[in-house]
């Protein structure tokens, strides 16, 4: 018996990443493929056009759990933007996104999780959603707002502490890593909700140092072929 595996592909493979502009989950897909340098093809799934395009058959097929990203690699559909990543850690070493010593990469994979695990689902929109459903239509956008805001800045109040004992130049000392990647898209959606960036100096100061890197610029959701202003 024959197991395929990527890690034994010897010509370039193609890359299809099914995103959203405004997914932080995707973003930090785009991120990597940015940093590594990895050509791909952008393909859009709306999230709110004609009920979620996401809960469409077609993307269903590709991905049951409705969610984004998918990476589709030579025709495997790879979802899940922690695994993604990890994925195109493992296939693509080169400008590495974690540290070699294993205390040092627990530590990087602590930081991601407070905010892939902690903070961002509960605060995405499906959960948005359900939690103003019985609330009056025109109080919902500010219900919503006030939802997003409470689990950010929750989450956020214990990120900047452990930021103070971590960071350098980003998360974790003077290198990106992947908990650089996951939190980008997390201060935008702070800021997009109005959260009170102040009180959360070293998040700040990071954030403002990625935001001049090539590979965050060509990222970001306004550079984006779905993107609305």
């Amino acid at each position: 018996m024959v197991i395929w595996t990527f890690a034994k592909m010897t010509t370039p493979s193609k890359y299809v990443l099914y995103s959203y502009w405004r997914s932080s989950c995707s973003w930090r897909v785009r991120i990597s493929l940015e940093w590594k340098n990895i050509p791909y093809e952008y393909r859009a799934v709306h999230l709110l056009n004609g009920g979620g395009e996401h809960l469409k058959d077609e993307y269903t097929t590709l991905n049951p759990n409705q969610r984004l990203p998918t990476l589709v690699v030579d025709g495997h559909a790879l979802p899940q933007s922690g695994a993604i990543l990890e994925f195109l850690e493992e296939t693509h070493p080169e400008k590495p996104l974690l540290p070699s010593d294993a205390v040092a990469r627990a530590q990087v994979r602590n930081l991601c999780a407070i905010i892939g695990c902690d903070i961002q689902p509960i605060q995405n929109l499906e959960v948005q959603v359900k939690a103003t459903e019985d609330v009056p239509e025109e109080q919902r956008a500010t219900k919503k707002q006030a939802w997003s805001r409470y689990w950010i800045e929750r989450g956020f109040e214990a990120l900047e502490k452990e930021l103070v004992k971590t960071a350098g130049t980003y998360c974790f000392g003077d290198e990106i890593t992947l908990a650089d990647l996951y939190l980008q898209p997390q201060v935008y959606n702070a800021n997009r909700v109005g959260v009170d960036m102040a009180k959360y100096p070293t998040i700040v100061r990071i954030s403002a140092g990625l935001e001049a890197l090539p590979a965050f610029q060509k990222a970001h959701p306004s550079q984006q072929p779905d993107a609305v202003n």
